[in-house]
């Protein structure tokens, strides 16, 4: 049985704004456990834009900007307060981020079985009984609730998912917002054998995972990134790799793809009903390149194109992770690890984008 301390060390988010509002502490209190509650003790969290994006406010209306315009600004973010939640209401401060979580159950509620205890497990990053598994709505931890940023982690027995596997723990907690993010988006919009995929922002988290997914799918996969990350890319498995920086319909064509899954937004979006085929479908699951984007309708409905935005997850979609991991079918991209204490500089890497792959937090 492990001992458990009343304290515990963590990073408590006190506002919205710069990485001033990132505290690192020693002091903060270990959660109590629901009755239908594991207590973990985390071994590795992944960093994300999700972290950022709620740190600086990003998912307000009122911030028009792209993620890096601001992540590291100590701007006065009080227009934000009121809709900077997921959920589009205001978030709760202080509040332990952490969307990613790979760790030990340490102990139990009253009603979850005892052999669970010490079972190494993921926690899901969008966790669905907490709403009761309604659809389209989110709970999503670091945001709705306490996250993975500190030793230790609180959440419904439902949402930790035991995992036996051969990959390190740093790689473990690289998996579920990223890989979660992408299998839902290509769940969303219906991924199979034959179609030609374009993946946007490849050599980020989501992107890389998106890759390897789409993969697993039996799609022909275009990646996008900035030419200085093509050469590493190659690892990722692509069948094409394309510089951000090139005209997009210059290189590949009008109707290249039938689906594009999408993670940047910005300038380019002008340019993906040209780049569908007839039928074809937009998944959009992030804006790192700004939010307020040119939409001609005509595009959309003359080539009959699905639109499809996508936050929330279905039951299947953290299992199908689950079980991508246990039959050793994908592997996270590992660009560097930071202690927990050395958040700023670890969301300061974060930022710079001078990387492939995931940056990872332990203890």
């Amino acid at each position: 049985m492990h001992k458990l301390p009343k304290t515990m060390s963590g990073v408590l988010l006190t506002g919205h704004g710069g990485l001033d509002k990132l505290e690192y502490r020693t002091d903060l209190p270990v959660p109590e456990i629901g009755d239908d509650g594991v207590l973990v003790k985390m071994e590795a969290a992944g960093v994300n834009n999700t972290d950022i994006n709620t740190r600086i406010g990003w998912y307000s209306k009122t911030v028009e900007t792209s993620t890096n315009a601001s992540g590291n600004d100590d701007a006065d973010m009080s227009r934000v307060v009121a809709d900077a939640a997921w959920n589009g209401e205001a978030l709760v401060f202080p509040r332990i981020q952490g969307i990613d979580c790979y760790g030990e159950i340490v102990a139990l509620g009253k009603n979850v079985p005892a052999e669970r205890l010490g079972n190494k497990i993921l926690i899901r990053s969008i966790m669905l009984s907490p709403v009761n598994y309604r659809p389209y709505e989110c709970y999503c931890l670091g945001s709705e609730c306490d996250g993975g940023f500190a030793e230790y982690v609180s959440v419904p027995a439902a949402e930790s998912f035991t995992v036996d596997s051969d990959l390190s723990p740093i790689e473990l907690g690289a998996i579920p917002c990223a890989f979660s993010t992408a299998e839902g988006m290509l769940e969303r919009a219906g991924v199979a054998a034959g179609d030609r995929v374009l993946v946007t922002g490849a050599s980020g988290g989501v992107g890389s995972a998106a890759v390897q997914l789409a993969k697993l799918r039996g799609a022909h996969v275009s990646a996008v990134g900035s030419r200085s990350k093509l050469e590493a890319m190659k690892v990722l498995g692509a069948d094409a790799l394309i510089a951000r920086q090139d005209d997009l319909l210059d290189v590949c064509g009008r109707d290249a793809f039938s689906v594009i899954i999408d993670l940047v937004g910005g300038e380019n979006f002008q340019h993906y009903a040209d780049l569908l085929s007839r039928g074809g479908r937009y998944t959009v699951s992030g804006a790192i390149a700004g939010p307020i984007v040119n939409f001609d309708l005509r595009s959309f409905y003359l080539k009959d194109l699905s639109f499809y935005g996508s936050t929330a997850q279905s039951d299947k979609v953290f299992h199908n992770l689950i079980g991508y991991i246990k039959e050793r079918r994908i592997k996270p991209i590992i660009a560097a690890s930071y202690k927990l204490s050395q958040i700023h500089a670890a969301q300061e890497k974060f930022l710079a984008k001078d990387f492939i792959g995931k940056i990872v937090l332990t203890p």
